[in-house]
């Protein structure tokens, strides 16, 4: 650990490897809200039982407004609030506030009635709010759990905790869905109304490990209340101008914003886009599984494949591989076509979210973890303003949900002619000097 004195910072190959899993089992816990509620249940139910009277082309228009406003808050509080976190030493009570946010939300979805479109959509935005606020303080903290070398198993490790976590609990709530009266529940509105409650809890319970275990990253100068906010807001505006002198993360930041755009937009209108193409629900939801399942190794192999060759070039396969799943995306007629775009996109999601914070992780000062990964969560949420928007509004003008996935071709491409130009070697001296 560093002199009280001088910036934080870890050997290059730390790694404590209890904080790390205490760390990383955040991604078991609130991996079920991205899968089943966010990815799976919601757009679902949201289409055949809280909006079911309402046009197909409406209830997509609003389910993206419902991913995309609370993406837009979380994009405007996330700087402010991460440079607070990182003079207040606040990072891990923030984490708390939007995980309760987000837990809170969700077990409230239980109870909204058949017709209630409006109060879903607000509630899942409220979730969505806590969900990414969260992730923003978690991501943070990576950097008091492992050195330099150790970012990218590291990170992968969350993320396949995270397609295992979030998996095991949407199989169990897609079997109470297929049969209800197994479990004692008199039909499947009832079963997934009980799965939103059963991912509040399972985000709780797993959440406490590393509310118990991973500490705060020290600082010395450490200030409390409004001596903290004024100094945050302060350092907000000189990291502003770090950034714009960092050439390198301001780059890497604008590749990111584009292909994660593409990801994140895959993974919340998937469901609604195979509704729109005539697919059945149960179809659909299978291959959500299939993804979560295939996703678990594949996180790790990307991690390992990160510390062999780099992360830069494991973004790159990731984004290559993405490419290919957006065009074939445009032809499938098929179930089993869906069921292989959902391996397909089980092998490369996590490996190249994971790889992108442990990319970004290395770019940035550790001692200004929270501020800079709350610009890195802003871009992101930022893209899932536009992804989701993007989709929905060619589909309106279009009329045709086909035309509409081949728009995040764009933004596949543009990220990856970006991060080309994103010099790793430079970022690392670069961030040594502020």
């Amino acid at each position: 650990m560093p002199e009280n004195n001088q910036p934080f910072s870890l050997p290059a190959d730390y790694l404590d490897r209890g904080k790390a899993l205490a760390w990383a089992f955040y991604d078991w816990a609130n991996s079920t809200f991205a899968t089943t509620v966010m990815a799976g249940f919601f757009p679902v139910f949201f289409k055949q039982y809280w909006s079911a009277d309402v046009a197909a082309s409406t209830s997509s228009f609003w389910l993206g407004m419902a991913n995309s406003l609370p993406s837009l808050v979380i994009m405007l509080l996330s700087p402010p609030l991460g440079a607070i976190a990182d003079r207040g030493s606040a990072k891990k009570r923030l984490l708390l506030f939007f995980t309760l946010l987000g837990i809170l939300a969700t077990a409230a979805l239980y109870g909204v009635a058949r017709g209630q479109w409006p109060l879903a959509c607000l509630l899942y935005g409220v979730g969505v709010i806590g969900f990414s606020g969260a992730t923003a303080f978690y991501d943070a903290l990576i950097v008091v759990v492992a050195g330099e070398r150790k970012l990218d198993i590291v990170s992968a490790l969350g993320f396949a905790l995270g397609y295992l976590g979030g998996g095991l609990l949407f199989a169990v709530n897609v079997l109470m869905t297929l049969y209800p009266q197994a479990f004692g529940l008199p039909d499947t509105a009832t079963a997934v109304r009980l799965s939103f409650l059963m991912v509040a809890v399972w985000w709780a319970v797993f959440s406490l490990p590393l509310l118990l275990y991973v500490p705060e990253p020290p600082n010395p100068e450490r200030m409390g209340g409004r001596a903290a906010v004024r100094a945050g807001l302060l350092q907000l505006r000189q990291t502003l101008a770090d950034i714009r002198r960092l050439r390198v993360v301001g780059l890497f930041l604008l590749a990111y914003w584009l292909y994660i755009d593409g990801v994140d937009t895959i993974v919340r209108m998937a469901v609604d886009y195979g509704l729109a193409l005539g697919f059945a629900a149960d179809d659909l939801i299978v291959a959500l599984l299939i993804t979560q399942f295939v996703g678990f190794p594949a996180a790790i192999v990307f991690g390992k494949l990160g510390e062999r060759w780099g992360a830069r070039q494991g973004i790159f396969i990731g984004i290559g591989a993405y490419t290919l799943i957006t065009l074939c995306g445009y032809f499938i007629s098929k179930p089993w076509h869906f069921y292989a775009l959902a391996i397909a996109i089980g092998l490369v999601q996590g490996g190249i979210q994971s790889l992108s914070r442990s990319f970004y992780a290395r770019l940035i000062p550790a001692e200004k973890s929270g501020e800079f990964f709350g610009f890195y969560n802003m871009l992101g949420k930022f893209a899932a303003v536009i992804g989701p928007l993007l989709m929905g509004w060619v589909s309106l003008m279009t009329g045709s949900p086909r035309a509409s996935i081949l728009s995040l071709l764009l933004l596949f491409i543009g990220g990856a002619l970006l991060l080309a130009r994103v010099d790793e070697e430079e970022g690392r001296r670069m961030g040594r000097t502020l």
